[in-house]
């Protein structure tokens, strides 16, 4: 006999089984590409090639977020190949299609088409129309519901030459539940400094957002670790928003999913006790406590310090989300971790490399008290070559209120004062008539700057100093020393505006040493 209770709940039961009534059937797939082949899809063009992609194909970027071991991939032959999968025809028997895609931001030319009748009746695409971006796949989710019952077929397709000009799918299946994602929230009072955020590597990105009085303050993209154990855990620096109410919102997150429940604020960095213990941990060259750090920027001495400012991901293990760290020395050796020094003043305007000098004269007029005032210039990805200024040895910093100083294509000023000139002049990669130079502008109070001259052949990240000649050479007590982040150097005079070189480029270092700058 069966007894059945019933509390609080209206429960129904199907005839004859234990089932409830709401509960989802099993999934329809339509293909999970894990075969030899494509099987009964046909194949056109040569985006696909003759069977599903293994990953990552080569010359692309890391491939992630896919099931099994195998997917659709255009990228076969580079993103100029293309091409088309159509699948056999199929009943819509499930008021939902899902499926994992990625790629290409291109209606139209990178995409999933679902056609009735021989129409598109629903049509997805990747993620990504503009450099940078990520190869991860995410679930999205049509409703089919009035189409039910009605033969379709998809077809792949990858029309599109050029930058992301493929399409990622995987694990095509018609279910009675969606599997979009969602935006999630939750909000919190900022009792704690530290804002703990587990890390998964390789796990889909997550857009944050963290909103004070409806204002995004921080927003920046992370392998949120939602369902597995995280590799590591990171932390948002939330200082600056103590006592205040903070949202947290969350992009492309299961509708289920209750990863915001499990953050936690704390006065503590996570594993505060184990850092600079780790066993893979460099204990002489310089390593933040947690992300990704590139480029040395901003290297100045001041006050008795020497500051190290450097490209800074802080919320992964990989490169992105770009702002300003910053570490302090005495000697060189023994390095202290500040707080982020620069924050992108909005997703995809990003902090990009750059340089810091004193300011002796306060010719910028930026000096408050009677610290000198340090000046840096950085390259903001979305306006180009900005300012800033600290009256606080560094700890703070004030974006110049009449930022950009120059727009240009190109990026990393270097910062120098000329005195032959008495001028300050900003040393630029730069990219213009279909080549690469290193331009040279000046200015007499860092605001205002006029191109001065360039030079031709050199790629990102100057550097440009003056050293003196022992014994002089051709009666030259001194020579300048122009180089680019690959380490190749002329020697030759400079007069503040135009570089004229004394011979052909040498090769300063070897091997993996990129982007080095002087102090």
């Amino acid at each position: 006999m069966r007894k059945l209770i019933l509390c609080c709940v209206c429960v129904c039961l199907l005839s004859g089984t234990n089932v409830l009534a709401d509960e989802p059937r099993p999934d329809l797939l339509i293909a999970d590409f894990e075969g030899d082949t494509y099987g009964d899809w046909r194949v056109e063009g040569t985006a696909f090639g003759e069977r599903p992609a293994r990953g990552t194909l080569p010359g692309q970027m890391q491939v992630s977020g896919f099931e099994g071991k195998q997917l659709v991939n255009s990228f076969l032959g580079g993103d100029d190949a293309t091409g088309k999968l159509t699948s056999p025809a199929f009943t819509i028997e499930r008021p939902h299609l899902n499926f994992l895609v990625g790629g290409g931001k291109y209606p139209g030319e990178t995409c999933l088409n679902l056609r009735v009748d021989g129409k598109v009746v629903r049509s997805a695409t990747g993620p990504n129309d503009r450099p940078g971006g990520s190869e991860q796949l995410d679930w999205a989710s049509w409703d089919v519901r009035d189409l039910q019952g009605k033969t379709a077929t998809l077809e792949i397709v990858d029309a599109r030459r050029g930058g992301w000009g493929h399409i990622n799918v995987d694990h095509i299946v018609q279910s009675d539940r969606p599997r979009e994602l969602v935006t999630l929230t939750r909000t919190l009072n900022v009792e704690q400094r530290y804002l703990h955020l587990p890390v998964q590597n390789r796990a889909p990105k997550r857009r944050v957002r963290l909103l004070v009085d409806d204002k995004i303050v921080r927003e920046f993209e992370i392998e949120l670790a939602t369902d597995e154990k995280p590799h590591f855990e990171t932390f948002c620096d939330l200082q600056a928003f103590h006592g205040q109410k903070l949202t947290i919102s969350v992009d492309r997150l299961p509708a289920e999913s209750r990863v915001l429940d499990s953050l936690v604020l704390s006065d503590m960095l996570p594993a505060a006790e184990q850092l600079y213990q780790e066993a893979k941990r460099p204990q002489f060259h310089f390593t933040s406590r947690r992300g990704w750090l590139n480029d040395p920027n901003g290297l100045v001495y001041h006050n008795g310090q020497w500051h190290l400012f450097y490209q800074h991901n802080p919320y992964g293990w990989d490169w992105g989300n770009m702002h300003w760290g910053h570490a302090v020395s005495k000697d060189l050796l023994h390095w202290q971790e500040q707080p982020i020094a620069l924050y992108p003043q909005r997703y995809d305007d990003f902090a990009f490399s750059g340089s810091a000098v004193v300011d002796k004269e306060n010719t910028a007029g930026f000096k408050q008290g009677s610290e000198d005032v340090l000046v840096a210039a950085y390259t903001s990805t979305g306006r180009g070559e900005c300012i800033v200024y600290s009256n606080d040895g560094g700890k703070s910093w004030t974006e110049y209120e009449r930022n950009p100083v120059v727009k240009h294509r190109g990026r990393d000023p270097k910062l120098l004062w000329h005195a032959p000139t008495k001028r300050w002049v900003m040393a630029l990669y730069t990219e213009a008539d279909g080549k690469q130079w290193i331009a040279f502008y000046t200015s007499p109070d860092l605001k205002q700057w006029e191109f001065g001259g360039r030079i031709e052949g050199f790629y990102e990240c100057p550097d440009l100093f003056e050293l003196p000649v022992l014994g002089k050479l051709g009666g030259k007590a001194s020579l300048w020393v122009l180089y680019g982040a690959d380490g190749k150097y002329l020697l030759g005079d400079f007069d503040g505006r135009i570089f004229k070189p004394a011979g052909p480029k040498q090769q300063l270092w070897y091997g993996n040493f990129y982007a080095a700058q002087t102090y």
